[in-house]
């Protein structure tokens, strides 16, 4: 990967993550943005720590042991604190660690059920946050005074961020970077981790084709070429013959396989697709509109309200756009 020219003016940023016994191996995954980010920038910008409550090695949800070092009083610019697979709950040393190491930060995370850590430790009162989709409601419930919104990837909420689970730790560890060093620095770090793109903070956590989870693959197929294909008509035709399927034979496989109509599953993916391109904040609601097959903007804009209860201009005003 070529580095972009480097400013050496910018003093190294250090960031730790912070675990605990069973923490979820995939909060570490983020690492790797860091990683390359430096490489990325032709320079060490990120120095990376692990830290404990006491230090030495700690066992993650697999039982394999991760080195880590415990809070001391070196400068931190990122802390990052990290989850388990369900909701584990944190020593009164540990939060205490968290919350007076969060005060000397610049900025603090959590990825996945690390929120309840950052709730916990006081840090997300009076905010907004996220975490995984499964673990919402519980957040929301636990910690009235967070306002728990439960499908976004990510939230940036002054200098406190947090984000869903697993993968979603990339999008978040992404935007830090991003912020810090630009749009292209983030970009590179993408292309090297093979992401396919850096999700919005906004983007919802859930995918209408794992939703919809056909069991065959020529519906498979026929879906693949719909989510391909969002601005042409899309015709039960069309799609029966991506599948070679007679009409009559898709329609019937397709409800048995998938719960819902063909029209249906289309719409689901022209909102998902409209959804993530009025996040992105790039695009005229006409271009949106034409783009994702709805022809019109008044046609999406209902198709919006009856799915979301929201219209599409009060969603991108929701993610700053």
């Amino acid at each position: 990967m070529p580095p972009l020219e480097s400013d050496r003016t910018r003093a190294m940023k250090k960031v730790a993550f912070v675990v605990m016994p069973g923490f979820q191996v995939m909060s570490l995954a983020a690492m790797s943005v860091f990683e390359f980010a430096n490489i990325a920038a032709g320079e060490p910008v990120y120095e990376i720590r692990v830290l404990s409550e006491d230090g030495g090695p700690v066992a993650n949800s697999m039982g394999l042991p991760v080195q880590t070092t415990p809070f001391d009083r070196a400068p931190v610019d990122t802390l990052i604190v990290g989850g388990g697979t369900g909701i584990d709950p944190c020593s009164q040393a540990l939060l205490d660690a968290i919350g007076k190491t969060a005060r000397r930060t610049r900025r603090v995370a959590s990825i996945c059920t690390g929120a309840f850590a950052l709730a916990d430790a006081g840090l997300l009162d009076g905010r907004r946050a996220t975490t995984h989709w499964m673990f919402t409601r519980e957040l929301a419930a636990r910690y009235p005074r967070v306002t728990v919104e439960e499908d976004r990837i990510f939230i940036a909420d002054g200098p406190v961020w947090t984000s869903a689970g697993m993968t979603a730790g990339l999008d978040l560890a992404l935007a830090l970077v991003e912020a810090d060093r630009g749009v292209e620095v983030a970009r590179q770090v993408a292309r090297a981790l093979v992401m396919y793109h850096r999700r919005s903070g906004g983007q919802s956590q859930f995918s209408v084709l794992l939703e919809i989870e056909p069991k065959s693959d020529r519906i498979q197929r026929a879906l693949s070429y719909a989510k391909g294909n969002l601005q042409a008509e899309l015709s039960v035709e069309q799609l029966a013959d991506a599948a070679a399927l007679s009409p009559r034979q898709f329609s019937r496989l397709f409800v048995a396989e998938t719960g819902r109509t063909p029209a249906k599953a289309i719409e689901q993916l022209r909102l998902e697709a409209a959804r993530l391109m009025m996040e992105e904040g790039r695009h005229p609601i006409e271009t949106i509109a034409r783009e994702t097959g709805f022809a019109d903007r008044e046609r999406m804009r209902r198709a919006f309200v009856r799915t979301f209860g929201r219209s599409p201009q009060a969603i991108r005003r929701a993610v700053g756009h």
